[in-house]
């Protein structure tokens, strides 16, 4: 199984009209696989949606997206042009990471994003794959998955809370008790999140 990572970059203001009209074609596209969810920024970049789409190989994913694009089910239309840069980034998932279905667990997402050295991957999965199931008792962890084409040792993982205060409340409990991060884990060498909201048409709320 393979995740796609896809991140635009939106003209101020024009968040909704993206959301609308993606939503407006979705189910089309759904004929031909699903989609995991559909987010837009409050805090970190703003006016970005990222949209995650689950395939189960890289072959299956050309062919998925070219047969949309031919029968016209993909992609959604615009009134006018809304998105000023497009990033897609093919990851792979953590063993522990559950498939992307319908659930409601936010409404509050936080994507965060590590860099970490050379070979430190397979020790940070390592190190989570211990301890996640502890953490998860505070929050639910939507996924985590690492970079193997593009910009390489990179570690994300996506987390569900019920509200700002909830996430700062669990963040600190879970420090103040030792449950995360994780014990024997290897320390990042970068590190950035951004604060998420799930689209009306999004499987995951």
């Amino acid at each position: 199984m393979i995740y796609e990572f896809r991140t635009y970059d939106l003209k101020p203001r024009t968040v909704p009209e993206f959301e609308r009209a993606f939503g407006e074609k979705l189910p089309e596209r759904l004929k031909y696989s699903p989609l995991g969810g559909l987010w837009h920024t409050e805090a970190g970049p703003l006016n970005q949606v990222l949209h995650v789409w689950p395939y189960e190989s890289v072959a299956h994913r050309a062919d998925i997206r070219a047969k949309a694009v031919a029968e016209g089910a993909w992609p959604p239309a615009f009134r006018e042009p809304l998105t000023l840069n497009m990033n897609s980034e093919v990851l792979l998932p953590a063993p522990f990471t559950r498939p992307m279905s319908p659930r409601k667990v936010g409404p509050l997402y936080e994507l965060r994003i590590y860099q970490y050295e050379a070979g430190a991957i397979p020790k940070v999965i390592d190190a989570w794959g211990k301890a996640i199931e502890e953490r998860e008792k505070y929050s639910p962890l939507v996924g985590a998955w690492y970079s193997e084409v593009g910009n390489l040792n990179r570690w994300f993982h996506l987390w569900a809370y019920e509200s700002f205060e909830h996430r700062m409340a669990v963040r600190e409990e879970t420090r103040a008790k030792g449950v995360w991060p994780p014990a024997g884990g290897v320390t990042p060498l970068k590190q950035e999140n951004k604060i998420m909201m799930p689209a009306a048409c999004s499987p995951m709320q």
